[in-house]
C-alpha cells in the first residue's frame, strides 16, 4: 500500500488554476443538470397539478421554468471575477458568495445551502425506498389482488439504499462522475417517459379528461390555502439547481467561455426538464383527476401493467443512487478543502493511500473522505427514517431553496459582477423579482412547515 499526497500531478497538465484540466462540455453539463433536475419533484408534480387546477398547475411550472432560467443565467456570469474568460474562478456557490457580498452573508448562505443539499439526500433516500416498496407492492397485488394487505417496512430499504451510497461515496468529486450522471439521467429519462406513457394511456382509456379548473375541494378555504402552498413548493423543488451550479460550471473546458456553455446547457435542460413536468403533471391529473396520486409511480393509481411499474420504479432507483451523489458532492467537497486548509500537516487529511485489491484497478483511499462520507450517509439515512413524507418534505426543501438561494443571492452577486447601478432599471427590475420571488417563497415554506407537523402528528 502507497501513500501519495493530495497535490502530487500525475503527468504534469494543468488548467490555468493549477487543477487537473477540464474537459466538461455543454452535453455532459446538461447531463449533470438533468440528473439533478429530474428527480423525485417529477414524481408530486400530478398531485401538485390537482391541488391547482388546470389553469394554475401547467402555468405555474412555467413561470418556475423562466425563473429557473433567470437565475441560472445570473449565477452563471459570477463564475469568474471580473474577465468572463481570464478572471479568477469561483469553483463553488459558497466561493462566489464569499467573493462578491463577504463573510457574514456566506455564513448564512452556506447554512442554507449545505441544509438544502443534506435535505435532498433525505428526500433521495426514502423516495428510493419507496420505489422498492411500490415494486414489492406491485407484484404482490398482481398476484393476489388488488385488495390483499401487501404491505412492507421502508427502513430496511433505505438502510440498504445507505449502504449503497456508502460505495458510491468513495468517487473523489464531479470531475469523475460524468459516466454516472450520463447513466442517472438516461434512467430519469426512462421513467419520466413512462409516467407520460402510463398517464396518456389512462387517459384515453378512460375517454375523459378529469379534473377541474380550481383543482382538488378543500372542506374548508385554509385547507385549500394549505394545499396550494405545499403545491407551489413541490414545484419549486422540482426545478432550480441553482445549489450545485457553479460546481458542474466548474467543470467545463474553455474557451468557449463558461458562463457561454453553461447558459447553453441551461437552456437544453430546461426545455427537456419543463416538457417532461408538463406531460408527467398534466397527464397524471388528466388520468386520475382529484385522486392523484402524491407519488405518480408508487401512488398506485397504476396497477397494470404490473412489470412497466417495476421497470419504472427500477429506473427510479437508479437514477436516484446517481442523484444523491450529484447533491452531495459539493458538501464533500466543501468538507475536502476546510480539513485541507485547516489542518495542511496532517497525514489522515491530506494523504491518499493507494490499495491494490485481486483482479480490481489500484484504488486511492484517503481516511478523512471515508470517515466523512461515512457520517454523512448514515445521518441522512437515519433522519430519512424519521421522517419520511414525500409530499410534505419536498415542499419543504423547495421554499427553503427556492427565494434565497436560486434568487437573492445571485441577484445580488450579478449587481456586484456586473456594476449594475442602484436605481437604474435593470436595477429595478431584478429587485422587483427578487420581491416577488420572496413571498411565493415564504407563502410555500409555511404551508410545508404546516404539512410536515401534521403528518408527523396525525
Amino acid at each position: 500500500m502507497a501513500v501519495q499526497h493530495s497535490l502530487q500531478v500525475v503527468d504534469g497538465r494543468c488548467d490555468d488554476d493549477g487543477s487537473p484540466p477540464r474537459t466538461g462540455t455543454e452535453w455532459t453539463c446538461a447531463a449533470h443538470i438533468i440528473t439533478a433536475v429530474i428527480g423525485s419533484g417529477v414524481l408530486s408534480l400530478a398531485w401538485g397539478v390537482a391541488q391547482l387546477g388546470w389553469v394554475a398547475g401547467p402555468a405555474c411550472m412555467l413561470c418556475f421554468a423562466v425563473v429557473t432560467y433567470v437565475s441560472a443565467s445570473l449565477l452563471s456570469d459570477c463564475y469568474r471575477c471580473q474577465d468572463a474568460e481570464k478572471g479568477p474562478r469561483n469553483r463553488s456557490y459558497m466561493d462566489a458568495v464569499r467573493v462578491y457580498l463577504g463573510k457574514k452573508q456566506t455564513w448564512a448562505c452556506g447554512s442554507l445551502q449545505y441544509l438544502s443539499l443534506y435535505g435532498c439526500s433525505v428526500a433521495y433516500t426514502f423516495t428510493t425506498a419507496t420505489s422498492i416498496r411500490a415494486i414489492l407492492k406491485a407484484n404482490c397485488y398482481h398476484a393476489h389482488g388488488h385488495d390483499a394487505p401487501c404491505s412492507f417496512d421502508g427502513s430496511y430499504y433505505m438502510l440498504m439504499f445507505g449502504g449503497v451510497q456508502l460505495l458510491l461515496s468513495s468517487i473523489p468529486d464531479f470531475h469523475d462522475m460524468a459516466w454516472l450522471s450520463v447513466v442517472a439521467a438516461v434512467m430519469s429519462f426512462s421513467y419520466a417517459f413512462i409516467g407520460l406513457g402510463l398517464g396518456l394511456a389512462s387517459t384515453i382509456s378512460n375517454g375523459v379528461i378529469k379534473g377541474s379548473i380550481t383543482g382538488v375541494p378543500m372542506k374548508t378555504p385554509v385547507a385549500k390555502v394549505w394545499r396550494v402552498s405545499q403545491a407551489i413548493g413541490d414545484i419549486a423543488f422540482a426545478y432550480p439547481y441553482s445549489l450545485i451550479l457553479l460546481e458542474i460550471q466548474d467543470t467545463l473546458k474553455s474557451p468557449p467561455a463558461e458562463n457561454k456553455t453553461m447558459k447553453k446547457a441551461s437552456i437544453i435542460s430546461i426545455l427537456v426538464t419543463t416538457f417532461f413536468y408538463l406531460c408527467c403533471g398534466c397527464f397524471g391529473y388528466a388520468a386520475f383527476g382529484n385522486d392523484a396520486p402524491g407519488n405518480l409511480l408508487t401512488g398506485f393509481g397504476f396497477y397494470e401493467p404490473y412489470w412497466l411499474i417495476d421497470f419504472a420504479n427500477a429506473c427510479i432507483i437508479l437514477h436516484l443512487l446517481g442523484g444523491y451523489q450529484v447533491y452531495s458532492q459539493p458538501i464533500y467537497q466543501f468538507a475536502d478543502r476546510h480539513f485541507a486548509e485547516r489542518y495542511p500537516g496532517s497525514g489522515f487529511v491530506n494523504d491518499f493511500h493507494t490499495v491494490k485489491v485481486p483482479l480490481l484497478p489500484a484504488y486511492r483511499v484517503n481516511l478523512l473522505r471515508v470517515c466523512f462520507r461515512t457520517a454523512y450517509v448514515a445521518s441522512t439515512t437515519a433522519v430519512a427514517i424519521f421522517f419520511p413524507y414525500f409530499n410534505e418534505i419536498l415542499a419543504l426543501l423547495g421554499a427553503l431553496n427556492f427565494w434565497p438561494l436560486a434568487i437573492y443571492f445571485p441577484v445580488e452577486m450579478y449587481f456586484i459582477q456586473r456594476k449594475v447601478p442602484r436605481w437604474s432599471t435593470r436595477w429595478l427590475v431584478l429587485q422587483g423579482f427578487s420581491t416577488v420571488c420572496l413571498l411565493v417563497s415564504a407563502f410555500a415554506l409555511v404551508g410545508s412547515i404546516q404539512g410536515v407537523i401534521t403528518q408527523k402528528l396525525g
